[in-house]
């Protein structure tokens, strides 16, 4: 290996698994690919699920890296610009990629068994830390545990950051916003009002600097209470519509009235029909699932908007096969749709001692036919078209995960992404590469998508009490 003012990346097969163009991102720099990489990349390539299909793709791109080369010039590194899907690469200089043709092997401590494939990776890493001093020799993997048994041996190792939407979750759109306490007094003889049938909108000159998204909201803090959506923004011009109010009883949604300003945000781009993709980040008892349930029954059975109802959820492990024990694909997802029973529950008032029996199951029946509960696993290839769709637990879905759901909506689909990334339970995701987080981000600034965190619980006194306590 020459040039060594080149860092030497080396990567585990979790990166792989996680991102199959990861090869590609690490611009100038070269690529290390040990051989237990590639026995645990042919050990996975096979099966549906996500991960296969990422261990196939990346076996595909690296046979076209290698594309008929003798061994002297794997030997000395393929480049990486050779080949680079979906994009040129114009200015962009790539590294080269290494594999690990002739043994590396250092002293591990006792306590670090060389048969295991991890500690196999360790060692090469410390024997290419070894035999090239002069490089910054670092292991990206995905492992927590791996970091931490890298530094205890020496070796500098990293997270694979490039999937990472934000550095920090804090920084996480919201959206909504507390407007200024002087901001009538600013605006106030500049703005415009109208009406179009029970519908009130606002126009307002603002600047530059103007940091407004497409249907964020916007509550004051004076006693005015105003409450608006921001529609459309530029030119610097913005247009705000008033919040419809779904905490009354006459303008409750299926029995379902808003406690908070939060629910009440969310409740309106749920019913909204131009808004064709939500987002719902809150807590466990901040009523996400209720609300989406909810909107969904109302727009499905009352305004028909909608055929059918689909409800969803991330299975953990994700993407592995439900199985082929007998039972239909939804006997099967029952065990994972328990937030959906105990939601339908509610809306139905199937706890209300007063229903008659008859008609608390003729209501469950009708439900059925228009809610469907589907498996994630076989969404791929599908087109839904005139659907509800509801994603829950969606912040266990990595990017592509989350893009290739997405994608499958058709002409007059609406899907509700609901999740917490508090609650992260995929081995390889966090709260900054959480693909829940990707697409909160990344739907900001279209005018047909919308996003609200709901932060407080409504569950009940003593959930409110656990969850700030516990």
């Amino acid at each position: 290996m020459t040039n060594e003012q080149k860092r030497l990346f080396i990567l585990d097969t979790n990166v792989l698994m996680h991102d199959p163009m990861a090869l590609f991102n690490f611009e100038e720099h070269d690529v290390f690919i040990p051989m237990t990489v590639l026995e645990e990349l042919d050990a996975g390539k096979k099966g549906m699920s996500e991960v296969s299909r990422n261990v196939r793709e990346t076996n595909r791109l690296i046979d076209q890296i290698i594309n008929n080369a003798n061994f002297n010039e794997i030997k000395l590194g393929l480049p990486l610009e050779r080949i680079h899907p979906g994009k040129k690469i114009g200015h962009v200089h790539l590294g080269k990629l290494y594999f690990e043709t002739e043994p590396l092997l250092v002293e591990l401590p006792i306590s670090l068994p060389s048969h295991k494939a991890d500690n196999h990776i360790l060692q090469t890493g410390l024997a290419l830390k070894e035999h090239y001093p002069d490089r910054n020799v670092t292991l990206v993997t995905k492992d927590i545990n791996m970091r931490i048994k890298s530094s205890a041996v020496g070796l500098h190792s990293e997270d694979y950051y490039n999937d990472q939407v934000l550095e920090d979750a804090d920084l996480l759109y919201t959206g909504w916003e507390t407007l200024p306490a002087h901001f009538f007094e600013d605006n106030g003889k500049n703005m415009k009002s109208w009406q179009e049938g029970s519908r009130t909108f606002y126009e307002l000159d603002v600047d530059q600097e103007c940091t407004w998204y497409p249907n964020e909201c916007l509550v004051s803090e004076n006693d005015a209470g105003f409450k608006a959506i921001v529609r459309s923004v530029g030119n610097g011009k913005a247009t705000l519509e008033y919040l419809a109010d779904y905490g009354t009883g006459s303008n409750g949604v299926w029995g379902i009235e808003t406690r908070n300003p939060e629910q009440n945000m969310a409740m309106n781009f749920l019913m909204d029909p131009d808004i064709d993709f939500v987002s719902l980040l809150g807590i466990a008892g901040t009523g996400k699932t209720l609300l989406a349930l909810a909107a969904g029954l109302e727009q499905t059975l009352d305004l028909n908007l909608y055929n059918e109802i689909i409800m969803t959820r991330a299975t953990i492990p994700i993407g592995e096969d439900i199985g082929f024990l007998p039972g239909t694909e939804e006997e099967k997802m029952t065990p994972w749709m328990g937030a959906l029973m105990d939601n339908l529950e509610v809306l139905t008032g199937a706890e209300s001692t007063n229903s008659q029996e008859w008609e608390k199951e003729s209501t469950q029946f009708l439900l059925s036919k228009r809610i469907k509960v589907k498996s994630l696993n076989f969404m791929r290839g599908r087109t839904f078209q005139n659907k509800f769709i509801i994603l829950d637990e969606a912040q266990n879905l990595t990017p592509k995960q989350m893009k290739t759901l997405i994608t499958r909506a058709g002409e007059g689909t609406k899907i509700i992404c609901i999740g917490n990334i508090g609650q992260i339970d995929s081995p390889y995701l966090s709260e900054t590469t959480s693909g829940l987080t990707y697409v909160v981000d990344r739907f900001k600034d279209w005018e047909h998508g919308a996003h609200i965190t709901l932060q407080q619980g409504e569950r009940s006194r003593l959930a409110l009490f656990a969850s700030d306590t516990l």
